[in-house]
This record gives structure tokens, sequence and C-alpha cells, in this order.
């Protein structure tokens, strides 16, 4: 097994490092390792989400293999220079460079020297700490700007560890006021520690109405996290998590397959994918709010869940596209009813004809499949059409019409939403 170094414990600097560099301004401290001349690959994307402690070498090897031989930035706010040797010699991976830049405060999102570097970058690893000092020093500045737009224009491969894990969804636990236990969240989804947070920050198309959560297994974490996405219900979101174990590691490719890493059999490392039932009528928590218990039950069956081991192949997988295929994993039924959270086996969803209702109305598409021209009957007084892709991302907004031109989609399942004066409701199609 290759050295793994835990994050917060990795202070001393390594005698590899070929340099490092405290600014007079105190705004950050650069370690550097590798090759000082810049070198431009072609990264092949994707998403590293690991569950902190230790680190997967074979989710960090998946990493830098898809950089390409370039760069590979760490962005941290506390700790030194405890990734630079592990990236750039111990796992055995190519790379040109390995520099690790930590922002003592937020005056070092204005350093230009920063963001040339994550203009540089092929790859950015986000580390462990305090998630909310990522948040207040990077979020709304030039740093998260050019991060996302590395992921969306340049394909650069982003991931992070518990903290670094923590902000890369849609919706994130701040930690702006501390952490949060999940026996505290349960008993009052709306007690000041729970901070779930939507702000716009960092962008990923598979991270859509998706809250991580780490560290799952010491201690545990499911009721929080159950929690936050109880509260991500009720700002009208639908709401998805993926968590991981310690020394457990989700690695999504850009086209939305995710391969789960960890030690298994000889440890139990697993990770969580976790949505509401499609198959209820009303998926919403029967109660979410301040001062009284969560109770989002459901007949027991609230939330479906794939729980997969993570092996050190990787081979065992999640489909992000439908969030129903998936191997080497249990499907499972989660609920809570009155602060105490219950798991019994489940089944695997079956969402594909099926009506997810907002408010009354009726209405049908046909034919699904579809290829090139989608027809809506309804005798309701439909004004527009919105077409989402399953991660919530809206492609369309339309005027109402009995066919609708879908030919200019790529292929894959999509969420179509009728909205009249009486309410609005939403069908699964695919997409030839």
């Amino acid at each position: 097994m290759l050295l793994k170094i835990h994050l917060q414990r990795a202070t001393a600097i390594a005698a590899c490092v070929l340099f490092s560099t405290t600014f007079f301004a105190q705004s950050y401290t650069s370690y550097f390792t590798g090759n000082a001349t810049d070198v431009v690959t072609n990264p092949t994307g994707g998403i590293c989400l690991m569950g902190g402690a230790t680190e997967s070498d074979q989710a960090m090897q998946w990493f830098l293999q898809r950089a390409a031989g370039g760069d590979i930035l760490v962005l941290r706010a506390s700790g030194s220079n405890g990734y630079n040797d592990y990236f750039y010699t111990d796992l055995g991976i190519t790379v040109n460079s390995v520099e690790s830049i930590v922002c003592n405060d937020a005056t070092c999102a204005d350093e230009v020297y920063i963001q040339q570097k994550i203009q540089q970058a092929e790859a950015i690893w986000f580390a462990g700490g305090d998630q909310w000092n990522y948040i207040s020093y990077w979020r709304n500045t030039a740093i998260d700007s050019l991060i996302n737009d590395a992921i969306l224009n340049r394909g650069i491969v982003i991931g992070g560890t518990s903290a670094g894990m923590a902000i890369l969804g849609k919706a994130y636990f701040s930690a702006e006021n501390g952490t949060v236990s999940s026996a505290t969240a349960l008993a009052n989804p709306y007690n000041f520690l729970v901070a779930v947070d939507t702000t716009a920050f960092l962008k990923n198309a598979f991270l859509e109405n998706v809250v991580t959560d780490t560290h799952y297994d010491s201690p545990d974490r499911k009721g929080r996290h159950v929690t936050f996405m109880a509260r991500m219900m009720n700002m009208g979101m639908n709401a998805k998590g993926i968590a991981c174990d310690e020394y457990t590691a989700v690695c999504v490719t850009p086209e939305g397959i995710a391969s789960v890493y960890g030690d298994y059999p000889s440890s139990d490392d697993n990770a969580y994918f976790i949505q509401t039932n499609c198959s209820l009528t009303d998926p919403t928590p029967e109660t979410c709010s301040n001062g009284t218990a969560l109770t989002w039950n459901r007949n027991g069956e609230a939330l479906t869940v794939y729980a997969v081991k993570g092996t050190t192949t990787g081979t065992n997988t999640f489909n992000l596209n439908d969030w129903e295929t998936g191997s080497g994993g249990t499907w499972n039924y989660w609920s809570v009813n009155n602060g105490v959270l219950t798991e019994a086996a489940g089944l695997q969803p079956d969402c594909f004809n099926l009506s997810v209702t907002v408010k009354s109305i009726d209405f049908s598409v046909s034919p699904n499949p579809v290829t090139d021209v989608l027809a809506i009957q309804s005798s309701e007084s439909i004004h527009a059409v919105n077409i989402y892709t399953v991660q919530g991302i809206l492609v369309k907004a339309i005027s109402y019409s009995e066919t609708i031109d879908v030919s200019d989609l790529p292929a894959g399942i999509y969420m179509i939403e009728c909205i009249s004066t009486n309410g609005s409701a939403m069908n699964r199609v695919v997409k030839r």
C-alpha cells in the first residue's frame, strides 16, 4: 500500500519540495514541487469526492491520470505541503508539477499569482479543514469564477476531501456556525447550526441538486445529511445526496458514471447515493420546520438509497444520468419519524414513466422514447413548458405548443414540466 497522508496532520515541509514562499502581506503561502515551466495538456475532466481521513491511492491515481501530465494545484486554507510528494512521486503518475497554495485570509482571492495558477492548472484539489474558510474566502471572487471557467471551458478535473468535498455540491453545508451532529439536526432542521446554503459557488452539471457529506462512518452523519436534503426540498429543489465513508471515494467521469473506490472487503468502505422516492405522489417531508423534530417518513419509504462498497479497482458504479442504474450495491429505504432515522431494505426505483406531480394538473407526452418531436396532450390550459435534465438543469423554456421539437437535445433522460394557471406537473421522457 502506498503511503497515505493525513491532511490535517500534514504540516512538515517534505524534503523534495523545490521551494516555498510566504509573501509579505501574508495572504497566502505557496509550496511548489516539479517543473516550474507551465505545460498545456488536454485533461479529461471529472470529479473526485473523497470522504476524509486518508486518501484512497487508487482514486488519487484516477484523479492524476485525468490531468494528462499537466499541473496539479492544491488549494487549502490550513496546513502546508502534505500533498506535494504524494501527488508528484508517491502515486507513480507523471505530472508536470504540484503546487499547494494555502490561503491565509480572504484577500488571497485578489492575488494575481493565484488567479494565474488556476488558469494554468489541469487539476485542482481542495484539501480538508474548515469549509467555511473556503466559502468565505473564495465565493463570489475571481477564484470561484476562474475555477468554474476552467471546469466548463478547459475540462479540468477537480476533487476534494472532507471540507474540500463538502463544498462541491450545488447545495452545501457551509459550517458557518460550526459543525452539527445528526441528533441536533434531526431534532430541529432549522437549528442555527444547520447552515445549508445554495448561494452560487462551484459548479458541476452532475452535482446540481446534490448536497454532499463526508466522514459518514465516524461519526455517523446520515441523519444530518437527510436533514440537509429536507431543507433543500423546502427550497423547492429536487434534493439528492452523495456521501462517502472515510477512506472512500466517488470518482465521476464527465459522462456521469460514478466509480466507488475503497478497500472493501478488507475494510467496510461505502458510498451512498440518496434521492427522494420517485414513486411517491408527494415526496416532501411531512414536518420540516423550526423548533420541531424532522418527520420525513412517507410510510417508511421517503428516500431511496443506493449503498455501494468501495473497492481498490473501482468496479462498483452508479449512473448519475438516471440515478437508477448501478452495479455492486444494494437499495435501501431511509425515513425519519419525529427525529429518528430508520433504515430498511428497499427496491430499485423505476421512474421511467412516472409522473412527479408538483400541483394537480394532468398531461401526457408521446412518443416515449422520443426521437425528434414530442406531443403533449392535456385538458388543462397549459401556457409554458420547461425541459430539465435529470440533474435539474433547465435546457428549454418555451411557450406551450401541442408539439415540441426536441431533435437538438442530446440522448438521455429529461423531465418535462407543463405549467398552467392551476399548477404544474412533470413527466420523464427518454430522448433517443
